[in-house]
């Protein structure tokens, strides 16, 4: 297979996950790291020997690269991929939560293919042994008829946690709870259960001074008649308590949880497979981009179409912007109705202008 040469957009704390994956893929020879802050970019650039820019402009000009990897704040993804795409000859990795309305994964789905190019969304969690165990389960009916569904997300983040960057906290550029640390509970839901029908959520802001929601309870439908609740929180204090979902069935339960549902937790079909099928992680970012990073070689070199296609990553924001979308409205919507939250992914030049 032919080897990919890839660059980084952005040196946060995940592109030492996405480094450390590409480490031991043979389809892929990292080259480049830019930041705006070019300092930052100095631990990976030693450790990884990648060049450094202080602009993506300039990294795609002197760089001959195949791939591109946005990690950037969440409300400037949309920006940059669409920047990229219409300037460079490229392919986009873009970190969770891809893009933050609906409107904007159709816009840059449309431009890549017109420019004949692939975006390779992240959604790492999908890897996860517990989760694929818990997959194969469903379709296999090991635990019979789907009746009810439950995600809890207990975590904490406090105010100091908000204060490290302009964006965190913010509509345009973040997302409260849901987004940010829900939004991998919100893509497995889908993945696992199948389309949602419904959705009536209430968010809080109760532990922080933001402007997004810091908490969300919801009420869910399936369109296969699964009725469940989801409750989101990073008001929790003063630790992380607990991030699960949990399913009851005609023949049993099962439940994933652990930092990143990582660890199969109940699985009254077969109790001895629960630690088989459980994988310890060093963080909340698991293992799952070294899988993630295999697909897409497969996928570039034309052996295996990548497993999240345009359609799948719009479904997953499409319910995303629902959540906020019954909260602005105060009722339950029908998900296939809904476009754009009003106030996600809002227009904030201030902000914008401090990442571009």
């Amino acid at each position: 297979m032919k080897k990919f040469n890839i660059g980084f957009i952005g040196s946060g704390r995940i592109v030492g996950h996405h480094l450390k994956a590409i480490k031991k893929n043979k389809h892929f020879a990292p080259k480049a790291i830019c930041d705006l802050i070019i300092k930052k970019t100095d631990i990976y650039s030693k450790k990884y020997n990648l060049n450094c820019y202080d602009h993506y402009d300039a990294m795609l000009q002197n760089e001959n690269l195949d791939v591109v990897a946005i990690v950037t704040p969440s409300g400037m993804h949309y920006e940059h991929a669409k920047k990229i795409l219409k300037n460079y000859d490229v392919n986009l990795i873009v970190e969770k939560p891809t893009f933050l309305k609906t409107s904007q994964v159709k816009e840059v789905y449309r431009i890549a293919k017109n420019k004949n190019k692939k975006i390779f969304p992240v959604f790492q969690n999908r890897y996860n042994k517990a989760v694929k165990r818990l997959k194969s389960a469903i379709k296999k009916k090991e635990i019979g008829n789907l009746r009810i569904v439950n995600v809890r997300v207990r975590w904490c983040r406090p105010q100091r946690y908000y204060n490290l960057s302009k964006w965190r906290g913010t509509f345009s550029h973040d997302g409260g709870a849901l987004t940010n640390q829900g939004i991998h509970h919100i893509d497995v839901l889908r993945y696992l259960f199948g389309e949602v029908k419904n959705v009536n959520c209430n968010m809080k802001t109760l532990g922080a001074k933001i402007e997004v929601e810091d908490t969300a309870m919801a009420l869910i439908e399936f369109e296969n008649g699964v009725v469940g609740t989801l409750e989101i929180t990073t008001a929790a204090r003063p630790k992380d308590y607990e991030a699960s979902i949990s399913v009851i069935g005609s023949k049993g339960l099962a439940q994933i949880g652990g930092l990143a549902i990582n660890k199969l937790e109940i699985f009254s079909p077969k109790p001895s497979e629960t630690k088989k099928f459980s994988e310890n992680i060093p963080d909340a970012y698991g293992f799952g981009h070294f899988d993630l990073y295999n697909d897409v070689a497969l996928d570039l070199n034309r052996i295996k179409k990548f497993p999240v296609s345009f359609k799948d990553c719009y479904k997953t924001i499409q319910f995303l912007n629902s959540f906020y979308s019954s909260n602005e409205k105060k009722k339950t919507l029908n998900v296939k109705k809904v476009v754009d939250s009003k106030l996600l992914g809002k227009k904030n030049e201030k902000i914008s202008k401090l990442y571009r």
